[in-house]
C-alpha cells in the first residue's frame, strides 16, 4: 500500500513538473517565438543569410524592396534607392534603424498561429508612410552636402520623408574603415543629436510668452550684449527690438536677455515638456534623446543655451514634432512610419498652450514676411524659423524648420545642411523645393 502511495506521489510530482515545463515552454514560445522563427538558419525565410520573403512599398505603392529566393530587389531608380536607403536598409543590415532591421517580424508575417507560413509563400507586404518621389526631390535638393530633410503630417503622424546624407546605393553597400565617422549608416533624422542654433529660439519664445510680459519687451541691440564680462554677438546691430522683431531678426542679444529673465529652472521644465529630452517610439524605432544644460547662476552660459548654443543638442525628429505642435494648436500626432489609414493617430499631450501656439504661429509667419521674404516661397503658405548653429573652427550648420498651411497636406518640415552656412540662405531653398513638390502632389 505504501509503495502505491509513493508511486502515486511520484506521478503527481512528475505531472507537476510536466505542467510547469509545458507552461514555461508556452510562455517562452509566446514571448520569443518570433526570434526562433526568424533565426537566420530558418531556410523557409532566409537564403544565404538574407531574408527571402517579404516586401516593402512606399505610401503610393511603389516597390522599395522585394525579397525572394533569387535575391533582394530594390527600386529600379538609383536615386530613389539612395534617398530611401536609411528607411529601407540594405541586405547587410548596416542601418540598425531601418525597416529591414526593425520590422523583420512584420515583413516575414510571423504570428503565433501560423508562424512564418503564408499562403503564397512570399511573406507580408509592408506599406510605409514614406513617399519615394518626394524623398528623391529632397535628395536632389541636398545635393552632395551632408545633412537631413524630414517632413511629417502633424495631424496624422505620417512621416512623408526622412532623407539623410551621406547616403549610398543599397545594391552596393560600401565597406568602411573602423575609424570612419562619416555617419553614412546613420539615419540622422532619427538617430542624431545636433546643435540647433536659432531654431531653438521657438522654444525659448514659447517659454517667454507664458512667463514674461512679452508685449512690453524692449531691447536695443548694438551688435553685442556683454554678460558677466563676456560678449554675446549678433550678426549685425539690430537696433530697437520688440518681442516679434527679436525672433524675426534672430537677435542673440535680445534672446540672451529673455532667457535670463525666464531663468534656468523654467527653461529646463519647458525643454522636458516639449519632449526634447525623451525618445519617440516610431513603430519600434527609437529616436535619440536630446541634451540641454541650463546652468544655474551662470548667466552667460544660460543665455547661450536659450539661443540654441552652449551644450544644446536636438534630435531633428523630436524637434519636428514640437514644431508640428505649434501648427496644430499645442499638440501634434505621434510620428509613425508604417502606413495604416484605418487607425486613428495617437497624439502628444498638450505640450504648448493653445494661446501660446497661436502667438508663435503669428510670429513664424512674421519671420517669413519681414525677414525671409514670401516671394522666395511662391505657392506656399509657409511659417518658419531659420537657424545658424555656430561651431568652433568650422562653418555653421544651416537650419530651416516650420510648416505649411494647406488643408490637404498639413506638413511640418525640418532641414539641416551640415557646415552649410546661414540657415535661411542655404537650408531655406532646400525646404522650398521639397515643400513645393509636396503641395504640387498633395495640395489639391
Amino acid at each position: 500500500m505504501k509503495k502505491l502511495e509513493k508511486r502515486a506521489l511520484m506521478c503527481i510530482v512528475f505531472a507537476l513538473i510536466l505542467v510547469l515545463g509545458l507552461g514555461f515552454f508556452v510562455w517562452q514560445f509566446a514571448t520569443k517565438g518570433v526570434s526562433w522563427a526568424t533565426f537566420y538558419a530558418n531556410r523557409h525565410i532566409y537564403s544565404e543569410g538574407r531574408l527571402a520573403i517579404g516586401s516593402i512599398y512606399d505610401v503610393n505603392g511603389k516597390p522599395l524592396l522585394v525579397n525572394d529566393k533569387e535575391g533582394t530587389h530594390y527600386n529600379d531608380d538609383e536615386q530613389i534607392r539612395r534617398a530611401t536607403v536609411h528607411v529601407v536598409g540594405d541586405g547587410r543590415g548596416n542601418i540598425s534603424t531601418s525597416a529591414q532591421s526593425i520590422l523583420s517580424q512584420q515583413i516575414v508575417g510571423y504570428n503565433l498561429v501560423t508562424g512564418t507560413y503564408s499562403f503564397a509563400g512570399r511573406g507580408r507586404t509592408i506599406k510605409l508612410t514614406i513617399d519615394s518621389e518626394i524623398s528623391k526631390v529632397a535628395d536632389e535638393a541636398l545635393g552632395y552636402r551632408d545633412g537631413l530633410v524630414g517632413i511629417y503630417n502633424y495631424q496624422t503622424g505620417d512621416i512623408l520623408c526622412m532623407v539623410s546624407h551621406p547616403n549610398y546605393d543599397p545594391v552596393d553597400p560600401p565597406t568602411l574603415d573602423e575609424d570612419d565617422d562619416s555617419g553614412i549608416y546613420m539615419n540622422k533624422f532619427l538617430s542624431s543629436t545636433i546643435v540647433p542654433g536659432s531654431i531653438f529660439k521657438l522654444l525659448t519664445a514659447g517659454a517667454a510668452i507664458e512667463n514674461m510680459d512679452v508685449d512690453n519687451f524692449s531691447y536695443y541691440c548694438p551688435g553685442t550684449n556683454v554678460i558677466d564680462g563676456e560678449p554675446i554677438r549678433c550678426t549685425m546691430a539690430h537696433g530697437q527690438q520688440d518681442f516679434d522683431s527679436a525672433l524675426a531678426n534672430s537677435c542673440n542679444g535680445a534672446f540672451a536677455e529673455i532667457t535670463n529673465t525666464i531663468g534656468a529652472d523654467v527653461m529646463k521644465k519647458y525643454v522636458k515638456k516639449a519632449g526634447l529630452t525623451s525618445s519617440y517610439d516610431i513603430d519600434g524605432i527609437k529616436t535619440a534623446k536630446g541634451h540641454f544644460d541650463f546652468p544655474d547662476g551662470a548667466k552667460y552660459s544660460n543665455a547661450w543655451a536659450g539661443i540654441g548654443q552652449h551644450e544644446d543638442l536636438i534630435n531633428p525628429c523630436s524637434y519636428l514634432v514640437y514644431v508640428g505642435a505649434i501648427a496644430n494648436g499645442g499638440k501634434a500626432a505621434m510620428p509613425r512610419v508604417i502606413s495604416n489609414q484605418l487607425s486613428s493617430p495617437k497624439m502628444t499631450e498638450q505640450i504648448i498652450k493653445p494661446d501660446t501656439a497661436a502667438r508663435l504661429d503669428s510670429m513664424m509667419k512674421n519671420n517669413v514676411e519681414s525677414t525671409y521674404g514670401e516671394w522666395n516661397f511662391r505657392g506656399l503658405d509657409i511659417y518658419a524659423k531659420s537657424g545658424t548653429a555656430e561651431l568652433e573652427g568650422r562653418t555653421p550648420h544651416a537650419w530651416f524648420t516650420g510648416y505649411i498651411r494647406n488643408d490637404n497636406c498639413p506638413y511640418a518640415f525640418i532641414v539641416c545642411v551640415e557646415n552649410g552656412g546661414y540657415g535661411s540662405q542655404v537650408a531655406g531653398p532646400v525646404a522650398k523645393e521639397v515643400m513645393q513638390a509636396v503641395v504640387e502632389k498633395y495640395g489639391n
